[in-house]
């Protein structure tokens, strides 16, 4: 009966820790994608958006090795790596609830921070390659000209010319012209971002209730 019983537990900590290896690749996953995104757009974020989808990243890598931990517990039955096992988890789940409500925390203050560097973005547009491509990228991207209108470029360029990215036909255009895009680039861009910081957040929270769940 005993040894039926340990068979049981040492299955259910198997199973428990294939959980935890599916939620440590999602981790990953969501973590990869989201600072793959926010890669390209750098100079319009400062260093704690990134750093959220790394901790995510790095919360999953860890998670994986932790499971394994686990797995070789459950093989040799050792009541110490057991032990060790369930402290691991719990600060890995204080850590996934830290950059879920990071994430959210963000998600609020995101407009007003994305619009004050974009700004100021603008106007080293002339002089700052990095800016201008980020620039660039996101007007390309987001079929959109300026931080809320195009007509801001005026005061970057002192005449009517515009940024190729402004046009739409990747020609040569001002602010008279028909083919130019005419929305801002500030509130497509914020809820890009937000969208992006909602997978993060659901992620780690969603992935920590699991975990108590379980």
């Amino acid at each position: 009966m005993v040894e039926a019983g340990m068979k049981c537990i040492k299955y259910l900590l198997f199973a428990f820790n294939f959980v935890f290896v599916v939620a440590a690749i999602a981790l990953i996953a969501v973590g990869i994608v989201v600072q793959t995104n926010f890669s390209g757009y750098l100079n319009f974020f400062d260093a704690p958006v990134t750093s959220v989808a790394i901790l995510l990243i790095v919360v999953g890598v860890i998670m994986f090795f932790i499971a394994a931990f686990g797995c070789c517990g459950a093989i040799k039955e050792h009541n110490v790596c057991t032990m060790v096992f369930a402290v691991l988890l719990a600060l890995i789940f204080i850590l996934q609830l830290a950059g879920g409500i990071a994430a959210f925390v963000m998600r609020s203050d995101l407009e007003n921070a994305v619009t004050d560097t974009m700004t100021k973005a603008e106007k080293n547009y002339l002089h700052s390659p990095g800016v201008k491509k980020t620039w660039d990228d996101v007007q390309t991207d987001f079929k959109c000209c300026g931080v809320k209108t195009y007509t801001e470029w005026y005061t970057v360029f002192q005449n009517s010319t515009l940024p190729v990215s402004c046009c739409k036909n990747d020609k040569a255009c001002n602010t008279t012209s028909s083919d130019r895009y005419t929305k801002g680039c500030a509130n497509a861009f914020i809820e890009w971002s937000r969208s992006n910081l909602a997978k993060i957040a659901a992620a780690g929270l969603v992935l920590a209730f699991i975990q108590v769940s379980i």
